[in-house]
């Protein structure tokens, strides 16, 4: 009977993914004017932004966004609370690699540089290839050099929590505002600016930026708390 149920399930569900994908319509000239067009010109024309995928991810789509967030945010709390009775104290690491005095040495001064250019591409996201999540993943990496290299480097957790939990309350407060002046949640409320120039595009370098701390600080303590796990 299980078996029965499945299978109807699946060919239920197959059924209307090949009815919808079938009538897309794929090909060049069913596509010629649509929602890309749309998005090309409003990106340029209203919200100033150079980058069309961040315009597109941030404010077009910006809900989405969100939830992508929300489920990174999920993942860290699930892993962070299956290892966290079996973390090792700070200073105590089950793959801590050897490390000589040049790798050290070289972390040190690798770190700045990974933490600035992590910063530089979140802040730039809206002009520049690049956004809140590979900004937020390089500086989760300059962490982890470091943690690698040295015995006794330690991140805070309390601190990671706040800024986790400062940048997602802004994200959704930035989209409540949006809907407070009389707009839709997550739209852009804020003056477009000058194209090109780093204080454009409204609400979405804001946004991105907040995308990039929270992004950072999770992916930075869910590197800790598994290099900190037990045997």
């Amino acid at each position: 009977m299980k078996k029965f149920l499945v299978i109807l399930i699946l060919a239920v569900l197959g059924f209307h993914l090949f009815a919808a994908f079938s009538g897309l319509g794929f090909g060049v000239t069913r596509f010629e004017k649509g929602v890309k067009d749309f998005y090309l010109e409003k990106t340029v024309s209203e919200l100033h932004v150079a980058n069309t995928v961040t315009s597109i991810v941030v404010n077009f789509r910006g809900f989405d966004t969100l939830g992508e967030v929300t489920v990174l945010f999920l993942a860290v709390s699930a892993m962070g609370g299956i290892l966290y009775k079996r973390r090792h104290h700070a200073g105590d690491r089950s793959v801590l690699f050897s490390s000589s005095s040049i790798v050290r040495s070289g972390s040190k001064l690798l770190f700045p540089a990974i933490i600035l250019l992590g910063v530089y591409i979140f802040i730039h996201g809206h002009l520049s290839p690049g956004g809140g999540f590979q900004g937020g993943a390089i500086i989760a990496t300059g962490f982890l050099l470091m943690l690698i290299a040295y015995e006794n480097f330690s991140v805070s957790h309390n601190t990671l929590s706040y800024i986790e939990s400062f940048a997602g309350i802004f994200f959704v407060v930035i989209g409540l505002l949006g809907f407070m002046n009389g707009g839709t949640f997550l739209q852009n409320f804020l003056p477009a600016g000058i194209l090109n120039n780093l204080f454009s595009g409204g609400v979405i370098g804001i946004i991105y930026v907040m995308v990039g701390f929270k992004v950072a600080a999770e992916l930075t303590g869910l590197i800790y708390t598994i290099l900190h796990e037990k045997d």
